[in-house]
């Protein structure tokens, strides 16, 4: 026999200490159940009566709506399971609540609503929706649900993913489907799936090995020597380029909002836009005479140091932010593009090219790999480690002059 009893699933406790009320249906030890549309704070609920305090302030409408679905769901799985000897615990609860399956993208774009809203990153949200997009252009108007998302979609899907028309790389292809995994772990968390009907059971995530770019201190100071106009724009973007080149590898994002009011004259003292995390950097020599040059009688205080950005930016506003730090990023890496053609360098520059080139320098220098980690601001070791084998790569070719 089958049995059903009001559960408050607290193991789906929300940041607000709230969890749902459900039904559990039990049957031939197999579990479901059946979300009744409650939400209530776990100090609003009476574990060893199993019901809703009093003191909530909506208790006897929850108590009668609760005791009424319940009568309804007890009498369902009855007059079903009568007639079906051999149904499971799943057949009942869709017998009883209905099994419309959910369409896959309304789900995942309110997924990266709520996870933006709940404290989530501008850009990590927007990546988000770009993964999303990105399916919707292949689905072509289609909509399909979660059942609709198997193994063989994902197959197919990635084929599409890799064609001319899109050109995407195995890495980003795995960036994208380890979200679309990640909505689908969602999903089973939320009883609208369950585990054995995620595709990505079957479908391995591919990556391939990345070498990341950096320079050595000849191709840096080739840059630094390069000739740019003084009070052009290429010329700015150089100087930052080679002072994140000397000065901790400092993020784009961070660099185009640091302020004359957060250098001391010898420390930048910022908190990081990625990580939140506070940092405080001791500008060497070099960094020192970019920003000698930068020291107008004319900047003030709140002024940005690059002065890229506009002096009247809303920073508090992560969208517009954002936007801004985009294109900032889009103009500086075109021009580094300039300098490299110019120059006739081999390697492919990108502003994030210096932070990579700090950290080798760093390490060949003999800086501890702990220090270099505190710098980038690296939330774990084994990022900064990657640096590391990129040093000793280098040190075991040096040994291969013993072999000529």
């Amino acid at each position: 026999m089958a049995s059903v009893s009001i559960i408050y699933r607290k193991d789906k406790l929300n940041k607000k200490d709230e969890a749902p009320i459900h039904f559990r249906i039990i049957k031939d030890r197999k579990i479901s159940y059946l979300a009744t549309g409650f939400m209530v704070h776990q100090d609003f609920w009476d574990f060893e009566k199993n019901q809703i305090k009093s003191k909530h302030p909506n208790s006897k409408r929850i108590k009668s709506v609760l005791a009424n679905k319940f009568s309804e769901a007890q009498d369902k799985v009855f007059d079903f399971e009568n007639k079906n000897k051999s149904v499971t615990s799943r057949k009942i609860r869709n017998e009883v609540y209905g099994n419309k399956p959910t369409d896959f993208i309304p789900f995942a774009e309110k997924l990266a609503k709520e996870s933006y809203k709940n404290g989530g990153k501008i850009g990590t949200y927007n990546k988000n929706l770009s993964v999303i997009e990105k399916l919707r252009t292949y689905a072509d108007g289609r909509s399909f649900t979660f059942y609709d998302i198997d193994s063989d979609f994902l197959i197919k899907y990635e084929t599409y993913l890799r064609s001319e028309k899109v050109k995407n790389t195995t890495n980003t292809i795995g960036k994208d489907y380890k979200y679309l995994r990640r909505i689908f772990n969602e999903a089973i968390r939320q009883d609208i799936i369950e585990h054995k009907d995620n595709p990505f059971l079957k479908y391995q995530i591919k990556s391939e090995k990345t070498q990341r770019e950096y320079l050595t201190d000849d191709e840096i100071k080739l840059i630094e020597e390069c000739h740019t106009t003084s009070g052009t724009r290429l010329d700015l973007h150089k100087d930052m380029f080679i002072f994140a080149c000397y000065v901790g590898g400092i993020r784009i994002s961070d660099i185009l909002q640091i302020r004359w009011e957060q250098f001391d004259g010898v420390h930048l003292n910022f908190t990081t836009m990625k990580t939140t995390s506070q940092i405080s950097i001791k500008i060497p020599i070099k960094g020192l005479e970019i920003l000698a040059k930068y020291k107008t009688d004319e900047v003030e205080k709140s002024d940005f140091i690059f002065p890229m950005l506009e002096k009247n930016l809303k920073t508090n506003d992560d969208v517009i932010l954002n936007k801004a730090i985009g294109c900032a990023s889009s103009y500086i890496n075109k021009n580094l593009g300039i300098i490299r053609k110019k120059l006739e360098l081999k390697k492919h520059i990108s502003f994030h090219v210096s932070r990579n080139s700090w950290a080798t320098r760093a390490l060949r220098k003999g800086m501890r790999i702990e220090y270099v980690s505190k710098i980038l601001t690296h939330s774990d070791l084994k990022t900064t480690q990657i640096y590391a084998k990129i040093v000793n790569s280098e040190l075991d070719k040096a040994m291969d002059v013993f072999n000529d």
